[in-house]
């Protein structure tokens, strides 16, 4: 359960909303922990609608199942903030998550927030993102207790990821499981998304970013 304290860190509104296409489906997988039900609800959202809410890069999903599973170790929870882009392709609206980043973090097995006394620390890792973010969202970790919302959860989304953009990645490292949830209306509701990667990386299997090698051509 995360416990949030002020200040924000900066503006949780987007910017203008991006037109772009959605990864195409070569692109895109099921995440590797989702369970059984989901992985089933993943297929029938592809076969029937061809199209997710919520893309979560592979790096971006690496980085954030690494951060929880090193804490899970100790079974403290781990904590950040996903940042992308709001986007819209011929009327739907979509995210793009590309990027995590944490600061230090008073941990236990079941609280997690961000050290006051170092927030400095959290500016500069946004700050260093490379490009123009928005925070679209938060994850956190239940070491070895499963992946759902909480009252504490429920309520830090309520009041400080309420934009209907944003979203809350729940992981459980020592389970191997992983959900997504968005506000619909006023239920904190399971989101169904994608892993994608780009052209040079090798499709997602869950477990290493491995990039694909470059052939040159002996002949150019």
């Amino acid at each position: 359960m995360i416990q949030m304290t002020e200040p924000k860190i900066l503006s949780f509104s987007a910017g203008p909303v991006i037109e772009r296409e959605p990864p195409d489906h070569e692109h895109i997988k099921p995440h590797a922990w989702l369970s059984r039900d989901l992985k089933a609800r993943y297929d029938k959202r592809l076969r029937k609608k061809g199209f997710f809410e919520l893309y979560i890069s592979k790096l971006a999903a690496e980085k954030m199942m690494n951060h929880a599973k090193s804490l899970g170790r100790i079974r403290k929870e781990a904590l950040g903030f996903i940042l992308g882009d709001v986007c819209s392709s011929e009327g739907r609206n979509f995210v793009i998550a590309r990027e995590i980043v944490t600061g230090t973090l008073l941990s236990t097995s079941d609280r997690v927030k961000f050290d006051r006394d170092n927030l400095s620390r959290l500016f500069t890792e946004l700050d260093a993102s490379g490009f123009d973010y928005v925070i679209v969202g938060w994850y956190h970790s239940h070491p070895g207790y499963g992946c759902f919302m909480s009252r504490v959860d429920i309520s830090t989304q309520a009041t400080v990821f309420s934009e209907s953009f944003h979203s809350a990645i729940v992981i459980d490292p020592r389970l191997k499981e992983i959900k997504a949830f968005r506000f619909k209306g006023k239920r904190c509701l399971p989101l169904d998304f994608a892993v994608y990667w780009h052209d040079l990386e090798s499709p997602y299997n869950g477990f290493v970013v491995r990039r694909s090698r470059i052939v040159k051509n002996s002949r150019a």
